[in-house]
């Protein structure tokens, strides 16, 4: 069986009876999270005051919904091998590895921002479109790779490899590029005749004589195809903490939920958090060891790994606030 036959095969297993309405339900609360999110921004202005208490709320729900599994574990996955302990500590790693290795993004979307020179007021939407698209594309990703991990096992390593040589490159890349591949940018302008300034938040404008695409979706494209790069990092990285589908989406979807918030908290503040890349530099190559040893009798306990992604990620802030200090 090819490959591509095992991606859809797995997609299909995820979408059995008794996961369809634990999916269902999830999707309905992950719809209204994100309705949730959008009336939080509308107008499109967030001051520094607004933007830390939505911060709070997204990761105070996350730690609400660690505090469900813990107690009703047995209902969410009622056939699953993990105790409700075991359960929670997957999702609370999960989501703090997600939510580390997503301050990566805020950098790269701070850059396309300024590259395309997008006004503060349109930048909230940009995101929107960005997290949604994101959302998507992980879920997807999500249910085939516990699949082919089963079928493919080699693929664990490969990915570890992988992980271990992104966190190198991350590390030794010492200047920020102040610029980002036109590529996609050509691939639309060659399909679509794009307008010369934004029209709002609409992603397409219509003239007297056709419809033209806006330079907000050539943004919004930027965006979904730089998070789709990430993803190859940190979807891998997830599983080498848990493989059970549930708990992986789960971690993925409020570590997303809360990112536009947490852009503009750390906006003004990025270029203050010198020591926040070698943190994360370092945290890819841990995983990347961890997802090496996860089958022999070296493997790193999950709560380990806990423990060292608070600590380093706390250390990097730190040690950034003293050094501007």
């Amino acid at each position: 069986m090819s490959l591509v036959e095992n991606t859809i095969q797995a997609i299909q297993l995820h979408l059995l009876p008794e996961s369809l309405v634990l999916y269902g339900w999830f999707a309905l609360l992950t719809v209204a999270l994100v309705a949730v999110d959008i009336y939080q921004t509308r107008g499109g202005l967030i001051s520094l005051r607004k933007a830390v208490g939505w911060s709070l709320f997204w990761v105070s729900l996350a730690a609400m919904f660690a505090v469900s599994i813990f107690l009703f574990w047995g209902s969410y996955s009622p056939h699953s091998e993990y105790s409700n302990k075991q359960a929670t500590i997957a999702f609370i790693t999960g989501f703090l590895l997600e939510k580390s290795l997503s301050i990566d993004n805020l950098f790269v979307f701070a850059i396309i921002f300024t590259q395309y020179k997008v006004p503060d007021v349109l930048r909230p939407r940009a995101l929107l479109w960005g997290v949604i698209g994101a959302l998507v594309f992980r879920a997807i990703m999500i249910a085939a790779g516990a699949k082919l991990l089963e079928e493919y096992h080699w693929l664990l390593y490969l990915f570890a490899v992988f992980l271990i040589w992104t966190g190198i490159q991350f590390a030794c890349k010492r200047d920020e590029n102040d610029e980002l591949s036109p590529y996609p940018e050509k691939l639309i302008r060659s399909l679509l005749s794009v307008t010369e300034g934004f029209k709002g938040n609409q992603l397409f404008f219509r003239t007297s004589k056709k419809w033209m695409a806006t330079p907000m979706l050539i943004v919004v494209s930027m965006i979904a195809i730089m998070d789709v790069m990430f993803a190859l990092d940190s979807i891998p990285a997830i599983f080498a903490v848990t493989r059970e589908p549930f708990i992986v989406l789960a971690a993925n979807v409020f570590a997303l939920l809360g990112l536009r918030s947490l852009y503009f908290v750390l906006q003004a503040m990025l270029s203050k958090f010198v020591y926040l890349k070698p943190a994360l530099a370092f945290i890819m190559i841990f995983i990347g060891v961890k997802m090496l040893m996860v089958e022999s009798q070296y493997a790193i306990p999950t709560t380990w790994s806990l423990s060292f992604l608070v600590v380093v990620m706390t250390s990097a802030i730190i040690a950034s606030i003293y050094k501007r200090s």
